[in-house]
């Protein structure tokens, strides 16, 4: 289905050209706005902003590289300028993959239409999740069941039927009934980042007064309510006036200030509790936190590859599985052809770790020193495609033939 003259629209930036459409600012920060609730919206809550940008950020600064069933890069082949250069005209991959990544999270589903012309892919584009649906067609047997995404522009408000093998859809790992339809974790965590929010929305109105309690204001007499009102707004007045620490008083009146001790509520104690749930729940270790109290600097590179195991390992998957559907034919497919994101930029540690490993890659023969030397984005060495071992290794069966053929034994 034909929407490239929408996404055109979306994605140029014409504005002086005349008779030129441009997407407006609400339809490009469509894609950033989410939910908002009594305390404003859930990216504002700082520990789920800190959540997304730790996912969006990793995964967009690994590169995606198509090997072949040797392991070996492609770099012929139409999708390789669009991942590796420019997806669209708006976008680098990085920028592509970090807005994918956030839709999934943020959203629950991630979408980017594959546009071709001819059978050749000619963009990849990322659409606002909250404008495309998923209609399913139940009137096949489920085996049989064919599903298409509908999407509608906001602009011209005209909707485009789209293919399943024409849309690129990362969904989390949590879905509906269907499988479908993937499901934002905000939406499992509503209450815990609710209470997240109203916290710090109490503290920000705390910082405003001052850090000072509430006060009760005595006054000898009796007033009617129009008469309180005008001495409550006076006295008001005069405490914000130039962030004075001191106020006038009338005749009469006296100001007992109510105790206030966030350490007896536990304050700081259940909002860091509520914190670690929340990064819990997205897979994100207490370090992106800044919450150092468990690690180390020892222990820096062991909880890059834990977060890597437990968190990103699944994201990258679900990436890969998905280009490799979507964006290979199925003769390439059967040829062993797949996309491989290059988790090197996440596992890399200090330079002494990194050093000590790649030696002992290089001494062990898995890798060669030109590609010892390619992690290091160092030019490759003269001769250095060879893999070399310790001469002195044999194998099982001949330990111990070469002192036998010494004689004088038997």
């Amino acid at each position: 289905m034909n929407i490239m003259g929408t996404l055109k629209r979306v994605f140029s930036n014409n504005a002086g050209t005349s008779g030129g459409s441009t997407a407006s600012m609400a339809e490009i920060m469509e894609l950033f706005s989410g939910a908002r609730g009594p305390y404003g919206p859930d990216i504002a809550e700082i520990t789920y902003f800190t959540c997304m940008k730790t996912l969006a950020e990793s995964l967009g600064k690994m590169p995606v590289y198509l090997m072949d069933e040797e392991k070996n890069r492609v770099t012929r082949h139409e999708s390789t300028r669009f991942l590796s250069i420019e997806p669209n005209i708006g976008m680098t991959p990085i920028q592509f993959f970090t807005t994918l990544e956030y839709c999934r999270n943020h959203y629950g589903n991630g979408y980017a239409f594959i546009a071709r012309e001819k059978s050749r892919l000619t963009g990849l584009h990322i659409l606002p999740p909250s404008r495309v649906q998923l209609w399913v067609n139940n009137t096949q047997e489920y085996t049989r069941r064919r599903f298409y995404y509908c999407y509608s522009d906001a602009g011209t408000g005209r909707q485009y039927w789209i293919e399943p093998e024409d849309m690129l859809h990362v969904r989390a790992w949590i879905t509906e009934e269907s499988g479908l339809v993937g499901k934002s974790v905000r939406e499992i965590l509503a209450e815990s980042m609710s209470g997240n929010k109203a916290s710090q929305d109490f503290l920000n109105k705390l910082y405003e007064k001052g850090l000072t309690a509430n006060a009760v204001v005595k006054y000898v007499g009796d007033l009617n309510e129009e008469g309180r009102r005008k001495l409550l707004r006076s006295i008001n007045q005069q405490a914000k006036d130039e962030s004075r620490r001191m106020v006038a008083l009338p005749v009469g009146c006296d100001i007992q200030t109510l105790d206030l001790k966030l350490t007896d509520s536990q304050f700081y104690e259940l909002r860091k509790y509520n914190a670690l749930q929340i990064a819990a729940a997205f897979g994100v270790n207490p370090d992106h936190l800044n919450d150092y109290t468990e690690s180390s600097y020892s222990n820096s590179a062991m909880q890059n590859l834990q977060f890597y195991v437990n968190t990103l390992l699944y994201n990258v998957t679900v990436y890969e599985q998905e280009m490799n559907r979507k964006l290979l034919t199925e003769s390439e497919q059967k040829k062993g052809l797949g996309y491989k994101f290059n988790v090197w930029v996440i596992l890399r540690g200090d330079p002494s770790q990194q050093a000590d490993i790649l030696q002992k890659m290089v001494t062990t023969a898995i890798y060669s020193p030109n590609e010892a030397r390619s992690k290091l984005d160092m030019p490759p060495c003269r001769n250095g495609d060879v893999h070399m071992v310790n001469g002195s290794y044999v194998k099982l069966e001949d330990i111990g033939k070469a002192y036998a053929d010494r004689g004088g034994g038997e």
